[in-house]
């Protein structure tokens, strides 16, 4: 029987950027027998972050979060999963307000508040983190850095993929968008030759999450 891959698009545009990569990654996934599971954030039911009600710390609840709503089936799956491939795209300096809440409450639940095991989650599993952007590539890392680190700690091993200087509209020379801070061939020219490679890459690692043992 294949693994099971749960995909999230935490961004909202279909078929852009972000949405790309992630299909990229899980069509590698697929490639090797994966069965993949799917969810768009921005097309759920209501939820939010997390609630601090606390009570994925105690005993009988260790390790879940009780909060039930719009994530449910989300955190759900990702706990009876063998790997996360999500994305999201950079917005003012940070990943989006649907991102973070269930980044919220996927680390949360696993957090113990004890000395003695910090983290309880027995079944970590290899995560993919994509994020998209209008900035360069490197300018993020940090944040992406911290991020990584905490997904490692909570999740499981974590990857990042990024890319930067991504196009943003198809026609920049519409009087709808007269924005001036950008090179448009410039963005134009990227999309045609670095983000087919980046595509690649999330294929690739895609492929090779399945393969791993954490």
């Amino acid at each position: 029987m294949g693994k099971k891959i749960v995909v999230v698009n935490a961004g909202p545009r279909k078929g852009w950027n972000t949405d790309t990569l992630i299909t990229e990654a899980a069509r590698g996934a697929e490639s090797a027998e994966a069965e993949i599971e799917r969810f768009d954030l921005f097309r759920l039911e209501k939820y939010t972050g997390c609630i601090s009600c606390f009570g994925c710390k105690k005993e009988k609840f260790k390790g879940r979060c009780i909060c039930r709503d719009g994530l449910t089936p989300v955190l759900d799956a990702i706990r009876q999963s063998d790997g996360l491939i999500i994305g999201s795209p950079n917005y003012l300096s940070n990943l989006t307000a649907s991102f973070r809440a269930l980044y919220e409450r996927l680390i949360f639940q696993n957090l113990t508040y004890t000395l003695e095991a910090p983290c309880c989650n027995e079944h970590p599993i290899p995560v993919l983190l994509v994020m998209t952007s209008n900035a360069p590539d490197t300018m993020y890392m940090n944040l992406l850095n911290e991020y990584q680190q905490t997904l490692n700690t909570f999740v499981g091993p974590t990857k990042v993929l990024v890319s930067g200087e991504t196009l943003q509209l198809k026609d920049y020379s519409s009087t709808d968008w007269p924005w001036t801070m950008f090179d448009p061939d410039a963005r134009i020219n990227r999309h045609d030759t670095v983000f087919p490679e980046e595509c690649r890459k999330a294929f690739e690692m895609g492929l090779n999450m399945v393969g791993e043992e954490v």
